[in-house]
């Protein structure tokens, strides 16, 4: 439970270093340069690789998107009500609606525009830092990796769990600087504060389990 609380800890203080570099504007070199590394050279509007990475991209990066994760999270959502997992089941719904206003809040917050048109690859309308795909990637995929995990006995199958929600989470943040509608560190900013609400939505589900038990063993005992 340390590494959890240290964990958030560490989360929101990079988050917030980070929310100080772009409103300084101290991170512009950096980001530009990311961003045209992806490009091929001499034309910012022409992705670099073939036209299959390109089109990989623009599936990727579907999967942190409104629908998809809305989608997923009502699957979820419905797999523990049949499961009579309740208490999972409001943690699932609370870490999903939270951290989507979050999301937007900060965005409210930083004002932050867009990389310029001639990078972006897809439409998109909403202000740039941080970004809401890798942040609700970050809160949904992990937190539901997690409570499929602790189902399992094999550790080697959590491991294999918790890595491809990793996994996921990073290449949806990948494609959002390639796609060129998120700066890196939009992407950076989004991963480290899903991370951190994530953390907090764990560290309450412990904590209410964890008070749960204890009025239990009270109340066996007074009986």
């Amino acid at each position: 439970m340390l590494l959890l609380l240290l964990t958030l800890f560490l989360s929101v203080l990079i988050f917030i270093n980070i929310g100080n570099l772009v409103t300084e504007g101290t991170t512009e070199q950096f980001d530009e340069s990311i961003i045209k590394y992806f490009r091929a050279e001499g034309n910012d509007s022409e992705p670099a690789g073939p036209d299959f990475l390109n089109e990989s991209m623009r599936d990727v990066t579907s999967l942190g998107g409104e629908t998809v994760i809305t989608i997923i999270t009502i699957f979820v959502i419905g797999f523990l009500i049949l499961q009579k997992r309740y208490n999972t089941m409001w943690l699932v719904l609370a870490a999903t609606i939270g951290g989507a206003l979050i999301s937007l809040g900060l965005k409210e917050f930083y004002g932050r525009e867009r990389p310029d048109i001639s990078y972006r690859l897809i439409e998109v309308t909403q202000l740039s830092f941080p970004s809401g795909h890798s942040m609700m990637s970050a809160v949904v995929y992990l937190t539901q990796a997690a409570i499929i995990a602790r189902i399992q006995k094999s550790k080697r199958i959590r491991i294999y769990i918790l890595s491809a929600a990793l996994f996921l989470t990073f290449i949806i943040g990948l494609s959002r600087v390639y796609l060129g509608v998120h700066f890196p560190t939009d992407v950076i900013g989004g991963w480290t504060i899903g991370l951190a609400w994530a953390s907090f939505c764990w560290f309450v589900a412990w904590y209410l389990q964890r008070r749960n038990k204890l009025k239990q063993q009270t109340s066996d005992k007074s009986v």
